[in-house]
């Protein structure tokens, strides 16, 4: 044997060993799977939905026919037509037993609701109740074999972290896009006093509201409700509302048909200032607080004494009592101290 072939001798000896090793041990690498939310999306699609609305609408002669005394003159006039209104949007189906979450704008006044699923079935539905000021609405279908979500703890969301959203833009059919989570807890977005929203940028365009917000995991964070735009389209910033916010209603929607929240009558400067309290801007005649004795000019300092933080913080928290309990108020009056003693109402309905 010549030199050279000895000295490559122990190099051949171990690649051949390292190829023995490997196929003994079955240790031979997989083929790579391609980066993406593939499974993600196929764990929540199948639970998302697209919905068709329909209502009626009457084209008016004049604006007078709009008057309750000239309305019936006006219904034996010629000329009034009736056409068929229609709207789109999604949906989210959150229990087996066919419970759906929507946004309320979606089916606001319709009068007939079509949900079509991911799997090719369409069923009507019915619309169990609605909460407008949350803009949430709880439907029901009568179908069998449902897919639900996973939902995520309300404290897994991180901003940075990847969502897709899942709904049917434009009425193209069910379409996933993706992006990151921009901010945390916005509010001051709509008229909505319980806004605590999730802003994303990703793509939500018309037809996306009620759809689904999920994780990269697959697991719902929160319902795609509406889109900061000047010009109609997406411009990469999205709004949803959490999943834990929009499972409150929705349990409280099954249980008692609506939501029924706790009202003092109150309106308190927004500026927050834990240390002098907020002052009262206004007290609604005969409300619970006017009962207890609140004027506007107090500074509140305590709700059932927790120092109050914010006008929305004082808003959310008695929003969420049950109308009939007794609670205390501290409030500081011409530098005067004062426990009033207040009986939770319950909200009114907004107008």
């Amino acid at each position: 044997m010549s030199p050279q072939l000895r000295r490559w001798l122990p190099v051949f000896g171990g690649i051949a060993f390292g190829l023995a090793l490997g196929l003994l041990l079955g240790r031979v690498a997989p083929e790579a799977k391609p980066m993406g939310y593939a499974d993600a999306v196929a764990k929540a699609a199948p639970a998302v939905v697209n919905i068709y609305t329909s209502k009626v609408v009457t084209t008016r002669i004049h604006p007078l026919c709009d008057l309750p005394r000239f309305r019936e003159f006006c219904e034996r006039l010629p000329g009034r037509q009736q056409r068929m209104q229609g709207s789109l949007g999604s949906g989210v189906i959150v229990r087996e037993n066919g419970y759906i979450l929507t946004n309320n704008h979606v089916i606001a006044d319709a009068d007939e609701i079509l949900v079509a699923l991911a799997d090719g079935r369409e069923a009507p539905a019915r619309v169990v109740g609605t909460d407008p000021e949350t803009d949430l609405a709880v439907l029901w279908i009568d179908l069998q074999a449902l897919s639900i979500t996973e939902v995520a703890p309300s404290t897994a969301l991180r901003v940075g972290d990847v969502v897709l959203a899942i709904g049917n833009p434009f009425g193209i059919g069910q379409t996933v896009s993706q992006g990151i989570v921009s901010a945390l807890g916005r509010y001051g977005i709509s008229t909505n006093p319980y806004e605590d929203f999730i802003q994303t940028d990703a793509a939500i365009n018309p037809g996306n509201s009620g759809g689904a917000l999920v994780d990269s995991r697959g697991r719902l964070v929160g319902l795609n409700t509406l889109l900061f735009s000047r010009s109609g389209g997406n411009q990469g910033i999205g709004f949803a509302i959490p999943a834990s916010l929009a499972f409150g209603v929705l349990d409280e929607i099954i249980a008692r048909g609506e939501v029924i929240r706790g009202w003092l009558g109150v309106e308190v400067n927004p500026a927050a200032n834990t240390t002098a309290g907020l002052p009262v801007a206004a007290v609604t005649p005969g409300g619970p607080a006017a009962t207890a004795g609140v004027q506007p000019g107090d500074v509140m300092i305590t709700v059932d004494g927790s120092p109050v933080e914010s006008a929305r913080e004082v808003v959310q928290r008695i929003a969420m009592m049950e109308p009939g309990r007794r609670i205390v108020l501290g409030i500081r009056r011409d530098g005067t101290l004062l426990a009033l003693e207040a009986v939770v109402g319950r909200r009114p309905n907004p107008a």
